[in-house]
């Protein structure tokens, strides 16, 4: 790993013994309804701004650990823009690409040890491949990428609802390469790094815990996806399991809540870091100010 750039310390923050990068893959939209699925409108669109074709923004907010000569990627954006038609339905905008902003920060794509998607849809790790040669290659070829066994089963064997958000293509080339770590359930990667099974979204959604000198954040992915989330009826159309997202937010805000555990939102476009309160019975998020230190 080579020395980190000083003029790019801006993008470091500290959590515990770790080395923390938030580095984004821009934004894209879609679309609001079906982001807050049997919410109304009425409601929804006081957290969240609808265009004219009823899309709103999201981030693409991926986190870089680092500790020692280790670096832990979690999600991987949402990739290469596959053609004009994507384009025109997410209008994706970004300056700079996942990739470009992680060698700006100081990094070699060999640098990184560990990719860890929350699931295989393909705004979450769009980048774990790159094409090269008219082909798909590992985009970090020294990492070892964790995913659940079921995940991956639905990646590759969809159903007619889910199709379309799984790109089979560039996900092969990780188990062809030997790159692919599948687990199944709950797993501590090393001390301090938790994969916890996490089902509602899809079947094989995982969520991950980092424990660090009595701090722990949580990323939930797709479980809460945005700061708008937090209460429990506010639950994607997109969940292929609503009641089991449901139930796993009760007990994860539950627990947050009282352990204060840090939440990393990697869909808001606006705040990443922040904590879970209850005001009058509801959960809500309250964002950090987040400077050298969370």
């Amino acid at each position: 790993m080579k020395k980190r750039i000083v003029v790019n310390l801006k993008f470091i923050m500290r959590f515990g013994d770790y080395d923390l990068n938030s580095i984004s893959d821009g934004k894209f939209l879609l679309d609001g309804g079906a982001m807050f699925g049997v919410v109304p409108k009425a409601l929804w669109e006081k957290k969240a701004t609808a265009d004219e074709k009823n899309r709103i923004t999201l981030g693409l907010n991926s986190l870089l650990f680092i500790k020692g000569k280790k670096a832990i990627l979690l999600e991987t954006g949402l990739g290469e823009i596959e053609n004009h038609k994507f384009q025109e339905i997410y209008e994706v905008k970004r300056e700079k690409t996942l990739i470009e902003k992680i060698k700006d920060a100081g990094f070699d794509l060999e640098d990184i040890t560990y990719v860890i998607n929350t699931h295989l849809h393909f705004d979450h790790c769009g980048w774990n491949t790159i094409s090269k040669g008219g082909s798909f290659k590992p985009t970090f070829p020294k990492a070892k990428y964790f995913i659940q066994k079921k995940e991956w089963e639905s990646a590759l064997n969809p159903d007619e609802r889910s199709s379309a958000s799984y790109m089979k293509e560039k996900l092969l080339p990780l188990q062809e390469s030997g790159n692919l770590e599948l687990i199944d359930g709950n797993f501590e990667l090393e001390e301090g790094i938790k994969i916890m099974h996490v089902p509602g979204h899809t079947r094989g959604h995982q969520c991950i815990l980092i424990e660090s000198r009595g701090k722990r954040l949580f990323f939930p992915g797709d479980l809460i996806p945005t700061s708008a989330h937090f209460p429990l009826p506010y639950i994607m159309a997109y969940d292929l399991f609503p009641l089991e997202t449901l139930e796993n937010k009760k007990r994860i805000l539950q627990t947050a809540e009282s352990e204060d555990w840090i939440f990393a939102l990697y869909h808001d476009p606006e705040h990443i870091f922040g904590k879970v309160k209850k005001f009058e019975g509801k959960w809500r998020f309250v964002p950090l100010e987040v400077k050298n230190d969370i």
